[in-house]
């Protein structure tokens, strides 16, 4: 359903200039929202909420998509103006062959999509949304105009909307207007002719809540927001995966390949002197020959297949493409809290700024978590829970929300005739702010003759492994509303210290982790002593800790010799985050970052690999590209094993396709330079294609040796040429042998040469993968049941095929009981010759 139906009916120019109340009735809407019924029929009036229109390939186009190859279409039009000239018979069998591959193909991806789209739905972004009058979670594609929308930090906006009413809004639009800070939104009206960056009281799709709450009302959706605007100008597509790339570089190979022997076969036929449509024909059937027809749908099952083995591993994959990177990923780069840690905070202590005890300090740090209500915290939530305090008598007044430039929370209460602002915070950024310290005594001092003595605390502190908050307050005297300069002069009060222990078994993940060739780097907002003890306590051995700090200091191309280097990043802002991922990647190494905070999404997006939890936050699961149902990395290595054995099961289907099909073609190519006739009749070779490609449809299902997911892999054209230059010869070496036999052995006819030759080409072909699908001596790896089946069924077939009804229309003949023998002796000289030639090969050429 498309994205931009009835354009005109979500035109509201210059809504942000329009009163709530007056906008309400134009959209003939409800603050307490849509009814389900009215919201399916806008639904199909205006399309799904989306900046593309929603591919959903229909069976019937999915089946037409078998085909598009311009060489299948060239066979048929050939294979066609055959019919028309009286081959009808083999112009019929040729549409047969063509139509059941495509067939093949269209099952197999027909079963891969549909089993993606059920994945993807364990992870569906939502919108909140009133309908029916009561809240109520709904797909955000199918957000339409005139539907109310609840937010909260985190959130990503799901259309362009007007602010109904809100709380301490802070809204992060650097995707949209660039602006690095979040911006502070609220209800009300602005100037009709107010730029993007003015517009106060309007939220655009494409950009996400940093803090506070707001209820809205969809206006746009879909293309005709200000962010689909910009997406339909720019064409934006997602960037190409190293995996899309590789198999982009394979398909030019192939076609740079096919294209050379089908000029030579065609012109050396017609220079021989034989029929022009025929060679034409067999020229072309030969290009379908080596062309891998199946490889999408291969690649899609595989996928798939990998996609859902796994999903029981607890690893959802958004983008199919990003398997390959997954399994190639050798930095993974993450915070602490939650991988490393247990991720669940308690409250150690609460502090004077002397280092005893305090209860004043916790009460103040207890306001100022209480009354909160930015964005839902682990630290906030870990104050509250730790004990409950009686905080009837105090009334909150105003709040400025924690934001990760200023790094503080800030609550201003009521208790009595005293107005107190409360600061809570990093504790750097807090100490700043304040001029006075109150000690155990309760009496006030100057923070200048004390401050060394409160930061070496501090320190101690953070050596242990315990994260401290420091706490402040000032009196307000009257005022009732937090001003931009109220935070200052405050009194330092104390620290509120967390500690959040190592996860049971992560010294083993690691290990793990690091036997897969995979590398953890931390990259943390943690202050430099928390990092440091935390890395020791779960094993990383880092000489050296970058901080934030540091990085400032460094140039991009100092921070590319140091990143591979460093694998602790401590006190790191936001904004870094991209940086470091940038130099890693620069330096040759593919890079995935886990994270699930509101500021994480510039460095998913970033990645080669962007992963978050399902527990995430909308912007962080919306950037990227896996999604872990638990946050732990003992189930990030079990993906990471699962996505390569994924690949390693792909590539096999490409060296069989290069090695196998290949010798095939130059065996061809070869023959036809001396033998009287056609090698192959155009259907003959078509039916090789399609019986050679039978036992690869189970290669999903195929055993992956332990040595083929122990380190990361990559696609490498020039292994897979050398690959395919090697194994192919060699296939054509026992061709010819089979040649030979024919002609002066068996002294076949024609017909008999061709039925021998499709007999041995089919049955070596299903061989050789139980061969090439292992390094390792082929009886030392056992495939799986479905590849072996597959393998003797269509070896069988093709054995008994030319004593069946089906010889005569594929013009084969029975074959004499000495050529089986002679087939029997050529397979296993062919398999002694593989693992020979295999065992050379992979010495000489790493993989």
């Amino acid at each position: 359903m498309s994205s931009n139906r009835s354009d005109k009916n979500q035109a509201q120019p210059n809504y942000w200039s329009v009163p709530v109340s007056e906008l309400l009735q134009q959209l003939q809407t409800e603050p307490h929202g849509l009814s389900t019924a009215e919201a399916e029929r806008r639904l199909l009036q205006y399309g799904y909420n989306l900046l593309q229109p929603q591919k959903k390939t229909s069976s019937l186009g999915l089946f037409i998509a078998q085909f598009k190859s311009p060489i299948i279409l060239i066979l048929i039009i050939a294979a066609a103006i055959s019919f028309f000239l009286g081959e009808r018979i083999d112009t019929l069998i040729i549409f047969a062959i063509v139509a059941l591959s495509g067939l093949l193909g269209f099952l197999q991806e027909k079963g891969a999509v549909d089993a993606v789209g059920k994945l993807l739905s364990i992870i569906e972004i939502k919108a909140t949304l009133l309908r029916d009058k009561k809240e109520k979670e709904v797909p955000i594609d199918e957000v339409v105009p005139g539907d109310i929308v609840i937010l909260n930090a985190g959130d990503a906006i799901p259309g362009d909307c007007a602010i109904i009413e809100s709380k301490d809004l802070f809204v992060d639009e650097a995707a949209l207007t660039g602006e690095t800070y979040p911006v502070e939104k609220m209800a009300g009206i602005s100037a009709s002719e107010a730029p993007l960056s003015k517009r106060h009281n309007a939220l655009f799709m494409g950009t996400h809540v940093v803090s506070g709450t707001a209820t809205a009302v969809v206006v746009k959706t879909g293309k005709q927001t200000e962010f689909g605007k910009i997406a339909n100008r720019l064409k934006f597509r997602p960037p190409e995966t190293e995996f899309e790339r590789g198999v982009r570089r394979f398909g030019y190979l192939l076609l740079e390949v096919t294209l050379m022997l089908v000029i030579f076969i065609f012109a050396v036929n017609v220079f021989l002197n034989r029929p022009v449509l025929d060679s034409f024909l067999f020229s072309v059937a030969l290009a379908v020959g080596l062309t891998p027809q199946l490889l999408p749908a291969i690649i899609s099952v595989n996928l798939s297949h990998g996609a859902r083995r796994m999903a029981k591993e607890k690893v959802i994959v958004k983008r199919l493409a990003s398997i390959e990177n997954f399994g190639s990923m050798n930095i993974l780069c993450s915070d602490k809290t939650g991988t490393l840690t247990e991720g669940i905070v308690q409250v150690e202590a609460s502090l004077d700024a002397d280092g005893n005890n305090s209860d004043k300090t916790f009460l103040f740090a207890y306001l100022n978590a209480s009354f909160e209500t930015g964005f839902t915290n682990p630290i906030d939530k870990a104050i509250v829970n730790h004990k409950a305090l009686d905080i009837s008598k105090y009334k909150k007044l105003d709040e400025i929300p924690y934001d990760f430039i200023r790094k503080r929370l800030s609550i201003l209460v009521k208790q009595d005739d005293k107005n107190l602002l409360i600061v809570k915070g990093a504790f750097k950024n807090v100490l700043a702010v304040c001029s006075n310290v109150e000690g155990s005594d309760g009496k006030i001092y100057d923070l200048a003759a004390a401050r060394q003595r409160i930061v070496s605390l501090y320190e101690s502190l953070s050596s242990q492994g315990l994260r401290a908050l420091g706490v402040a307050y000032r009196n307000m005297g009257s005022e009732t509303i937090i001003a931009k300069d109220s935070e200052k002069d405050m009194i330092f009060l104390g620290f509120v210290t967390f500690l959040d222990p190592p996860k049971a078994g992560i010294d083993k993940t690691l290990e793990q982790l690091d036997q897969l060739g995979v590398r953890l780097k931390v990259i943390t907002g943690d202050n430099r002593l928390v990092a440091a003890n935390i890395s020791r306590r779960v094993g990383i051995k880092s000489s050296h800790i970058l901080t934030g700090q540091d990085l400032n200091r460094i140039s991009n191309q100092a921070l590319l010799h140091q990143a591979n280097q460093i694998d602790v990043f401590a006190e790191v802002e936001p904004n870094q985050k991209e940086r470091i991922i940038h130099a890693l990647k620069l330096a040759g190494n593919v890079v995935g970052y886990i994270g699930d905070g509101i500021n994480d999404g510039p460095a998913l997006h970033v990645a080669d690999v962007g992963i978050s939890v399902e527990s995430a936050v909308d912007v962080a699961k919306e950037a990227a590209d896996i999604v872990l149902l638990e946050k732990d990395l003992s189930v990030l290595a079990h993906g990471i094993q699962e996505g390569r054995a994924t690949f390693a099961n792909t590539l096999k289907y490409v060296f069989m396709a290069t090695s196998a099909n290949f010798g095939n073609m130059f065996s061809m190519a070869g023959a036809s330079l001396f033998l009287p006739f056609l090698p192959l009749l155009p259907t003959q070779v078509l039916l090789t294609n399609f019986m050679t490609d039978l036992p690869e449809l189970t290669i999903s299902t195929d055993r992956v040796d332990a040595e083929l997911v122990d380190r990361p892999r990559r696609w490498n054209i020039h292994f897979i040429r050398r690959f395919m230059t090697t194994f192919g010869l060699l296939s054509s070496v026992f061709d010819y042998l089979t040649f030979g036999a024919l002609l002066f052995i068996l002294h076949a006819s024609t017909s008999q040469f061709r039925t021998g030759w499709f007999v041995e080409s089919v049955a070596s072909a299903s061989l050789i993968v139980l061969v090439i699908r292992t390094k390792k001596p082929f009886y030392k790896s056992t495939p799986s049941k479905y590849l072996s089946f597959m393998t003797l069924i269509v070896i069988g077939a093709v054995i008994l095929m030319p004593y069946t009804p089906l010889a005569v229309l594929f013009s084969f003949e029975p074959l004499p009981s000495l050529f089986l023998v002679v087939l029997g002796v050529v397979l296993l000289l062919y398999i002694l010759g593989a693992e020979i030639t295999k065992k050379i090969f992979y010495k000489r050429v790493r993989f």
